[in-house]
Order: structure tokens, then sequence, then C-alpha cells
């Protein structure tokens, strides 16, 4: 057997292991098992990652078993291995080893453990399935599987409505963009004949130009296959109009969001846009509209992140953000960029999202920011890993191309940096600002997280369940710590006080006064995470660091081709990268500084200013913290009427019609019947011959008459 076997066995025999343990065997074995498998899993997808970068990494299929065979149809179960992959493997075992060695502190408490890390070994799998697709089949497979997945895991605290509603919330928008990609690998295998892609993205250039029926009218074909496809995309990656199961993915465990909704399954789409790039290069519309699409999705979510409270919601809205740089990325030809920013995505997103359960397990699981401030000296090493993340996507970093040495920056500066001047050099201009314009948004919501949590004075006592930390720490007779927390706790859902939307403090509460405490920490005592939540955030600190500034050379330059086919490279694309004004290349850290000093003026300068700024543009402010009203358009236009019709069929159809004259009219007419001939029983015999005679009588009438 070969590497990349064990690389996909592993967490499929863990899931199995720690689905399968029951109570006899304790929660620290299956905890162990999957931990485990993950870490050999992620040593070996590095191993086969390295050879890539130094040259001698080869493309291979390591064949499994014929799935299906019928005519023309071949499935054949391979695992493809190439640059592509071997990037997607490092970035899926890396992150998903480091979730679950994090998920040991942050789910200590929790009773279900076996099961929650059997659901992320189940993802892990799916998800390797997915990247490791030689066929379109195979690569649904994954697709569907991660979102299985996402499913169990969003709604893991099955008993809180809220995660159960998100959790089919993000399976049925998923549908929807699974339906798009279905069809388009249907009409693939109809242009194609197969659904091999190595095969498909051969032939793939010889179709261009032609057409295809398609709604009773001609289209062409490659732009009718690309977008269908990418409609799968949407739903996965959370696009405009296929974006709304993200941000309510939030009621899912922390460790959930960082694994699925940040570093690794909404990337899926992003990885398949890629992998089939050469298909996407045959249509120019397709490319368009892919561009757009990323775009609008960058500006909306950036919008949307400026003004929420909850600190996992902002994250949330900014992987959306982030999500639509990578898109148009691609829309505009440079792949290689899409995937860079992904993999740096994976470091520091990841890592934001583990710090913010840091947080969120220091304050008593509170996610409301309103009730954060001044936690820098009570959990020094989560801020000052926030802080590599923050550094890390807002793009801090030096031009040093600019004045005779190279760039030198966080990850984000290499390859949100690299985005926007492929943008630029592409002549794809709106794209180009609106990377500009979202880099200034970006660099000012994260610092607002930052000095929202981080700095002023605490405001702690504002937060109810920070009070009932300290009411049972109290009643135990000890100062209150954030291990002492009810297992009711976890997933708490963030309640919007309307008063205090935004205002960058906590609404006013009137909490019990301590001498001995800081004024409005409401006798509250914070504590650092235990080291196995904090290892995991200080090595995801080294990749939001060094990632962008150790492999900017492999994945964005075309000299050394590392790609090697695996996705379409533009090398006159990569080279105008180079030549693109001064302006062009400072742009990005311009709006990066600019968003910071907003940030620093709203929040610790002026803390009156978002208030002031708030109440000044209050329509806007609405408009924002609605999320754009989309799910109220979508309860208007979709949900309601699908109850409605719902409803119509339930009374009108099924109970009024069907049940009425089937099964309910049935057995009113066998009753009503067996009453009537129950009077005819009436026990007597005389009754009987009665009967009898006149049934005589009308056999001789009947003989008679005939």
């Amino acid at each position: 057997m070969q590497a990349i076997h064990f690389i996909l066995l592993l967490p499929l025999l863990a899931f199995l292991v720690a689905g399968l343990s029951n109570r006899g065997f304790g929660i620290a074995f299956p905890k162990l098992v999957t931990t485990g498998a993950l870490f050999i899993a992620c040593a070996l997808s590095w191993s086969i990652f390295i050879p890539f970068l130094s040259g001698t990494g080869t493309e291979s299929v390591a064949p499994v078993f014929t799935w299906i065979a019928s005519g023309d149809l071949d499935v054949s179960w391979g695992l493809r291995v190439d640059a592509l992959t071997a990037v997607m493997l490092v970035v899926i075992t890396s992150v998903s080893a480091l979730v679950h060695l994090y998920s040991w502190g942050y789910m200590s408490e929790d009773p279900d453990q076996p099961r929650f890390f059997a659901y992320l070994s189940l993802f892990t799998f799916a998800m390797l399935m997915l990247v490791t697709a030689n066929n379109l089949l195979q690569m649904f497979f994954g697709w569907e599987g991660v979102g299985l997945a996402s499913y169990l895991l969003i709604g893991f605290w099955f008993k809180k409505p809220s995660a159960n509603a998100a959790a089919i919330k993000a399976f049925v928008v998923n549908r929807v963009g699974d339906l798009g990609f279905m069809m388009g690998i249907f009409g693939t295998f109809l242009v194609f004949g197969t659904i091999s892609i190595p095969e498909i993205l051969e032939a793939a250039p010889g179709m261009a130009g032609s057409t295809i029926g398609f709604l009773g009218g001609r289209v062409d074909t490659m732009t009718l296959l690309c977008i269908l496809l990418f409609i799968g995309a949407m739903g996965k990656s959370a696009q405009l109009g296929l974006h709304t199961w993200l941000p309510d993915a939030m009621e899912g465990p922390t460790p959930v969001s960082a694994l699925i909704h940040a570093a690794t399954m909404v990337t899926a789409g992003v990885f398949m846009v890629c992998r089939l790039s050469p298909m996407f290069e045959t249509s120019e519309a397709a490319m368009t509209f892919v561009t757009v699409i990323g775009a609008a999705t960058c500006f909306f979510a950036a919008t949307v992140g400026l003004v929420q409270t909850d600190i996992k919601r902002v994250i949330a809205y900014s992987t959306c953000s982030q999500l639509g740089y990578m898109f148009f990325a691609a829309g505009v030809g440079m792949y290689g960029a899409a995937m860079f920013h992904l993999f740096t995505h994976a470091f520091f997103k990841a890592l934001l999202f583990l710090g913010a359960g840091s947080v969120i397990h220091a304050m008593h699981h509170e996610q409301d920011m309103r009730y954060y401030g001044g936690l820098r000296k009570s959990i020094p090493i989560t801020y000052w890993t926030m802080m590599a993340g923050t550094l890390a996507i807002t793009g801090v970093g030096i031009p040093g191309s600019l004045f005779g040495f190279a760039n030198f920056g966080f990850a984000g500066f290499h390859s949100k940096d690299a985005i926007i001047e492929a943008a630029y050099a592409a002549g794809a201009m709106p794209a180009f600002w609106v990377g500009v314009i979202v880099a200034l948004l970006t660099s000012f919501y994260s610092w607002r997280v930052v000095f929202l949590t981080f700095h002023g004075k605490p405001r702690w006592a504002g937060s109810e369940h920070v009070q009932h930390a300290v009411h049972d720490a109290h009643h135990h007779g000890h100062d209150a710590a954030p291990g002492q927390v009810d297992a009711h706790a976890h997933g708490h859902e963030v309640v919007d006080n309307p008063k205090a939307e935004d205002a960058g403090h906590a609404p006013d509460h009137h909490a019990p006064s301590h001498e001995d405490m800081p004024e409005g920490t409401g006798g509250y005592h914070p504590h650092e995470s235990p080291w196995v939540m904090l290892i995991p955030l200080l090595l995801l600190s080294l990749g939001a660091v060094f990632a962008g500034l150790v492999f900017h050379g492999f994945f964005i330059e075309a000299e050394g081709n590392f790609w090697a086919g695996s996705l379409f490279f533009n090398e006159h694309l990569a080279h105008a990268m180079h030549e693109v004004p001064v302006l062009v290349k400072l742009s990005a850290t311009i709006a990066m500084l600019i968003g910071l000093f907003i940030g620093w003026y709203a929040y610790i300068a002026n803390p009156r200013f978002p208030v002031a700024m708030a109440s000044t543009f209050s329509v806007l402010h609405t408009f924002l913290l609605k999320k754009w009203y989309f799910d109220e358009l979508y309860n208007v236009v979709f949900v309601k009427p699908a109850m409605w019709l719902g409803r119509l069929f339930w009374k009108a159809g099924d109970e009024g019609t069907i049940d009425r004259l089937g099964p309910n009219g049935l057995a009113w007419a066998v009753q009503r019947g067996s009453g009537i001939a129950g009077r005819l029983q009436s026990g007597y015999v005389y009754t009987y011959a009665f009967i009898m005679l006149i049934g005589l009588a009308g056999a001789l009438t009947w003989v008679i008459t005939r």
C-alpha cells in the first residue's frame, strides 16, 4: 500500500473505532485513536508535499477498485496525487490534527466526546476523498460526505433548537448548489462521454465554441457546463446567494467552525474550480461569472462583518469574504494565487477561530464582544496568537520589491496582495477595486475584534454568563474560573441588545461591586486556556507568520513550475504581475493602514465614535446588521410559499382528499356497512327463517320470469 492509502484509511478507521466504541472504552480511548490517526496522516501528507516543493514529486493515480461499469460509464476508483492534491492534503490533515488536539481541552466537559471525535474523523475522510478524486462521481461522493459530516457537526448539540435549525439550513442550502453540480456532471458526461477528470480536461479545449440544446434554446456548451459546476461551488463555498448557511453554522462547537467553516470544507469549491481550470479557461463568459460572484461576495461579507457583535460571526463573515478573494482570483485566470490564498487562509483563519474559542472558554462561553475588554493581561498567549492571525489576515508586510529586496510580511500580505495585483494585471479593474476596498474593511473589522476583546476597560460585569460563573463560584466558596462551566452553557447563542448595537461597549448592567477587582469585571477572573488548546494556537501561528514568505515562490512564480500541469497556470499573467505600477503594489498596504487607523480611533481613541456613526447612519447600520436582508427575502420568497404549499398538500391533499377517500373513506364504508349488517343479526330463529323465505321467493321469481 502507498502512503496515500494510509492517509485516507486512518481517518476512516478512526471514525469507525470512535463511533462504535461504547462507554466501557471510556472517553480517552476514542480521543486518543482519532487524534493519533490524524497526526500520522498529517506526517504522511507532508512527506508527499515536500517532494513537489523540491521538484522531485511526480503525478500518480493509485487504483483502488472499479466502482461502476455500465455501458460507456466506467467509474474506476483511483486516488489521484499531484501538486494540487498535495497542497490540499497538507491543509486538511494539518488543520484537522490540530483541531482534534484542541478539542481535548475545549470539549473536555462534554459527555458526548466520542461521538464528536468520530464526526471530526468522518469529515476528514470525506474531504480527503474529495481532493484525491480521479473522476467527477468520486469527487461527488466526497462532496456529499463533507455535507453529511457538516450537518452532523453543526447540529452536534442537537438538544438546542437553534443548532438543529442551523444544521438543516446548511443541508438544504447546499442541496440547491449540489443540484447544479449534479447537472454539471450529467452534462459533462453527455458531452464528453466520460467523467474521468484527466480525459475531460484533455478534451475540453476542443469543445470551445460549440453549442448545446438547453431549455429550448442553443447555448455555449462549455459556458453552460462550467456555470452549472460553479453553482455547486457557490453552495459549498458560501458564495453570494447561497451563503446564508455559513454564519448560522456557528451554532456548532468552535473547533467545528475552525475545521469545516474556515479552513477546509468551504474551500472545496475553490479546489474544484482549480482542478477543472482547463474547462473554465475555454469559456470567457464562465470566467466572468466566477469573477463577478467572487468579487460581490467579497464585498458583501466584509460589509456585514463590520457590525457583528458575536466574535464567531465576525470571523465567519470574514471567511465568506476571503473565499470571494479566492474565486475572483480564479476568475481572472490566476489559479495559483487562488490556491495560495486558500493555503495561507487555512492557517490564519483556523488560528483566529481557535483563538476566539480560547476567548470564549476564558469568558465562560460568552460570545458577545460587547462584554469583553481588557483581556490581554489575563490571557496573554491567546492574545499574541490572535495578534499573529490578525496581522496575517489584514496583510501586514513590507513590499520589499519596491526597494530592491524581497517582500517580507505575514501570510495574508503575500497571498491577498498577489490576488489584487493579478486582478489589475488581467485588466479586471472592478475586481481590483473591490479587492482594495475589502482590504480596508477587513483591516477595520479584524482590528475591531482585537480592540474590543483585548483592549480598553473590562466590561465583563454585563455578561449574564460571567455573572452565572461568579455566582456559582461564590456559592462553592472559590474564585470563578472558566473550567466551571455547566454543560448547557456550550453553544450559547448571543441575543442582541438593540439599545447597544455595535456600540463598542456592553449595555449598562448593575453588577455587584468588588473592591479588589478592576472596574467592570464583576468579580470574574479569566484564566488562560490549558496547554492542550494553546499548543495548536502556537503551531498555527507559525503558519500565519511564515506560510506566505516560504511558499510564495512556489505557488505564484512561473519559474520552477511547481504546479506541473495540475491546474492551468497563466505564465504571461504571472510575469505581468511583476510589471504593475508601484501604487498597485502598495494599494492593499495603504488600505490596511487606513482600516487600522479607523479601528484604533473608533475603539481606542474615541469609543463614542461607533455609537455616533450608528446613530447618524441608522438605516445603513440596520441594513448591514440585518445582513442585507437576505434571510428575510428568502423567507418571503421561498420559505413561506413552501410552507403554504406544504400545508395545502397536507390539509387539502393528504387529509382532505387521499385520506378522506382512501383509508378513512374505506374505513367509514366498512364501519357503516357492518352497522347495517349488525342490525340484521337479531339472534332470533324466526328472523333468519323469514329472510330465507324472502331469498327463496326472490330466487323462484327470477327463475319464473326468466
